[in-house]
């Protein structure tokens, strides 16, 4: 059996986030996927939309599931930057779920919009009405975007969607896109309090002109 046989096929049913970042991306781009986990998303758009793909992963059971999903991986860890890289060299890169454990955030994002025209990254929203409770009752929240405890979590750098549109502003990147869910379900009506994640998709302010 070759090794494309092998390959099973792959669903984003069960992450609506990443089946709306999928959607944002344009078909036979550049993708960079920092993070990439298992290598999902990128087979997934790879298969679906003819997207060449490079993911960046520094768990080395994650590279070798990535690979056998016939994704191209580097392994790497992200706080060493995109210095590889040239600038604007892709079209697309994505952060998922990964920009909370950054130890210098403002960092990644600046590397992000300077090598590709835009960025999409997405994260646990600390302004979700419940963690709010907790913390009023004396302990640090924990839910299904955030299961760790205090003591052991990778979190280190929480915000609300507020924290994140400031910072955004202050580094020149421009929100094209944002959606904010509770579990499966998009939020129209007060996302801010009742999100539980939200995705963020903007363009790099050093994008060449179209």
């Amino acid at each position: 059996m070759s090794h494309q046989q092998s390959v099973q096929p792959v669903s984003l049913a069960q992450r609506p986030d990443l089946a709306r970042i999928a959607s944002w991306i344009e078909p036979s781009t550049h993708v960079l996927d920092l993070g990439c986990a298992d290598g999902k998303l990128l087979a997934y758009l790879q298969r679906t939309k003819n997207v060449q793909g490079t993911g960046i992963e520094r768990d080395p059971q994650a590279v070798v599931a990535s690979v056998r999903r016939g994704v191209p991986v580097i392994q790497q860890d992200l706080e060493e930057g995109l210095a590889l890289f040239e600038d604007q060299h892709f079209d697309t890169v994505v952060l998922s779920k990964t920009l909370q454990s950054m130890l210098n955030t403002e960092h990644i994002l600046r590397e992000m919009a300077r090598v590709a025209r835009y960025g999409i990254v997405s994260f646990p929203n600390f302004g979700y009405w419940t963690h709010g409770l907790s913390i009023l009752a004396g302990r640090m929240p924990v839910s299904k975007e955030m299961p760790y405890e205090w003591y052991d979590t990778p979190n280190i750098h929480l915000c609300t969607l507020k924290d994140f549109q400031d910072l955004a502003k202050s580094l020149g990147l421009i929100i094209t896109d944002r959606v904010v869910f509770n579990g499966k379900k998009e939020l129209r009506f007060l996302p801010g309090l009742r999100g539980t994640l939200a995705v963020y998709r903007f363009e790099s302010p050093f994008a060449p002109s179209l």
